[in-house]
């Protein structure tokens, strides 16, 4: 029965055979394509909770600093050094109004307590030393031909203080003020933001950071804690002069070449960025992201793919990396 069947089923395995390898040529030619792919990145920052520092209030003397006791003469006055007669105003001096401006004090502090609680906010982040971090990116694609924007990014990479938070903070700026000057070039886009509590954060932060990192076949710019390093883009040329995917540049395939920018951030408090669906989307995510104070940014990453001169992203490699990005 087996030699009745074979002739009937050779004809198959021949079929199938043909189909494996054609898909393992295909998928191996995307990976060398993908494989290819150069990126710059910088960035910096850390994820510290806030320390407490108390300095005890000297004694500074004097009668004033005191009062009596029923039956135990001169003794410590918990109620702001004065009597409880003064303190409302009756003994007069100065006690009464320096209980009274310390009394409108914490009550000021208090009612920005409620409101930063009812915002959302930690009310005190000593008291607090696990708060609320957001982590969010944001991810824009763009024409292969935004060239201004791809040197913006290497200059910002070269220059900036990546080793304290006012730079981190200015560089930020300059990344979004930079992709909003140039809407003309946006094509796809794409956000997501996530809460954690600040002993988690920096898992999470490092974990969405290695994830682009891993799309890179080499980062030839970075500027990470204030350590640049430069590298020539090997793989690229190696693939340029073989006359692989990358070599037809100069064809009339520009609409299909992208760059993809990536900005990462961390920071105290509650950040939510907007689902992107259009253009004006995009435009909102970039202004907030962008207007993030430093006394709130912890960390920073702004990755972008391809970096090398002549090398670029093709629709396949967006869809295979990027698939989470949106038209606008």
């Amino acid at each position: 029965m087996f030699k009745k069947i074979l002739p009937v089923i050779k004809p198959l395995l021949k079929s199938l055979m043909a189909i494996g390898l054609v898909l393992t040529l295909a998928f191996g030619h995307v990976d060398g394509a993908l494989a290819a792919t150069s990126g710059g990145r910088f960035g910096g920052g850390s994820f510290r909770a806030p320390t407490r520092t108390y300095s005890p209030r000297p004694y500074s003397g004097g009668p004033s600093s005191y009062s009596r006791g029923p039956g135990y003469g001169y003794a410590p006055n918990p109620f702001f050094f004065v009597p409880f007669p003064t303190f409302i105003g009756v003994g007069g001096g100065f006690g009464g109004l320096f209980g009274l401006l310390v009394l409108l004090t914490v009550g000021g502090i208090a009612v920005q307590a409620f409101r930063r609680f009812r915002s959302g906010d930690e009310v005190d982040s000593f008291e607090n030393p696990n708060p609320t971090v957001s982590i969010a990116q944001l991810q824009v694609g763009l024409l292969a031909s935004a060239q201004t924007l791809r040197s913006d990014l290497d200059r910002i990479a070269q220059s900036a203080n990546t080793g304290s938070t006012a730079g981190l903070t200015q560089a930020l700026q300059e990344t979004t003020l930079s992709l909003l000057r140039h809407p003309e070039y946006w094509v796809y886009a794409g956000t997501q933001s996530q809460q954690a509590r600040l002993q988690t954060a920096e898992a999470q932060f490092n974990r969405l950071a290695l994830a682009e990192r891993s799309k890179f076949s080499e980062e030839t710019l970075s500027n990470v804690n204030n350590q640049l390093q430069l590298r020539s883009a090997s793989a690229a040329g190696t693939l340029q002069a073989a006359g692989g995917p990358l070599a037809d540049l100069n064809s009339d395939q520009g609409p299909g070449e992208y760059i993809v920018a990536t900005i990462l951030v961390g920071m105290m408090g509650n950040l939510q960025l907007p689902a992107i669906n259009s253009s004006e989307d995009l435009r909102r995510a970039l202004s907030q992201i962008g207007a993030i104070s430093s006394d709130r940014l912890l960390a920073l990453e702004v990755l972008w793919a391809p970096q090398a001169e002549g090398d670029t992203l093709t629709s396949d490699d967006i869809i295979a990396q990027y698939p989470n990005l949106k038209l606008v």
